[in-house]
């Protein structure tokens, strides 16, 4: 299924590389009337990045296409996002685990809960890294491809106009790969990003009661689609029931949760204990 969502973006690349040239258009200029990066419009159309719908919609107002043409781009990312979808794995080109990361580039509003893994835009390289080497199908190179997509896309962060809300539970913080000093490095990250007036970071300590016995984690892209964090692959729902499900279990955890001060506190308190840690495990 890899090499079918390999072939199927490249089918939308080709098609949205003939547009331009038909509109007479360099992937500069389409960039900027489009509103988005050059290197998107490179990569998208050489088959090597999945557009967000709404990256797609602004290249389709730059090209000037009409009605037609744009239900026709459009089935061409549903295609792709349809074979993403029911995968069952990746070839080593086309990284397994990088459905969030698509799914949040065009979202306004970003509201995700982890109770085991931390949230993708909140990973250093490392700790992404060791996320990305539990895929058995990935290579070293594609794992290094995937791990810089990931760190690259986490930008979004500062952009000004939209918001992010992270829930985690305390185990989140306390379930660590490699070593104690990844641990050290990955909280100094969160405590840095919660200090963004775009983002809320908030954590539920173990000493309150989750209200909902969590199963896995989430992540809602504006009031549109839900991706579902399950193990061992990512599943996006556009569902009216899926995002009403999702809404409400988000709002039960938010309101669990410890933001601003106490859950800085808490991280502090983390860090302090990596730190005893790390030095018991080098003594």
């Amino acid at each position: 299924m890899g090499s079918e969502r390999r072939e199927r973006m490249k089918v939308l690349g080709a098609r949205l590389r003939a547009l331009r040239a038909d509109a007479g258009l360099t992937g500069a200029a389409l960039a900027q009337q489009a509103g988005v990066g050059q290197p998107t419009v490179s990569k998208v159309e050489n088959g090597r990045m999945v557009p967000s719908l709404d990256v797609l919609d602004r290249l389709s107002r730059g090209l000037g296409l009409d009605e037609s043409t744009v239900g026709e781009v459009r089935e061409l990312l549903a295609a792709v996002e349809a074979a993403v979808e029911t995968g069952s794995g990746s070839d080593g080109d086309i990284s397994a685990g990088l459905v969030v990361d698509e799914a949040v580039r065009g979202a306004r509003l970003v509201r995700s809960f982890q109770c085991v893994v931390l949230p993708a835009m909140l990973q250093s390289a490392e700790y992404a890294r060791h996320v990305f080497l539990t895929s058995p199908d990935l290579n070293p190179e594609a794992v290094g491809r995937a791990v810089a997509a990931r760190v690259e896309r986490q930008s979004l962060l500062y952009e000004p106009g939209r918001e992010s809300v992270f829930v985690l539970t305390e185990a989140v913080l306390r379930t660590w790969p490699g070593a104690p000093s990844l641990m050290l490095a990955q909280l100094d990250r969160l405590l840095a990003v919660e200090s963004l007036d775009t983002v809320r970071l908030g954590v539920i300590p173990w000493t309150r009661p989750v209200p909902v016995l969590p199963r896995h984690g989430f992540t809602l892209c504006d009031r549109r689609s839900v991706v579902v964090e399950a193990f061992p692959s990512e599943r996006v729902s556009t569902e009216t029931d899926d995002l009403a499900r999702y809404e409400e279990m988000f709002s039960r955890f938010e309101g669990a949760a410890l933001f601003g001060g106490e859950a800085r506190d808490l991280l502090m308190q983390v860090m302090g204990e990596f730190r005893e840690l790390e030095t018991a495990v080098t003594q």
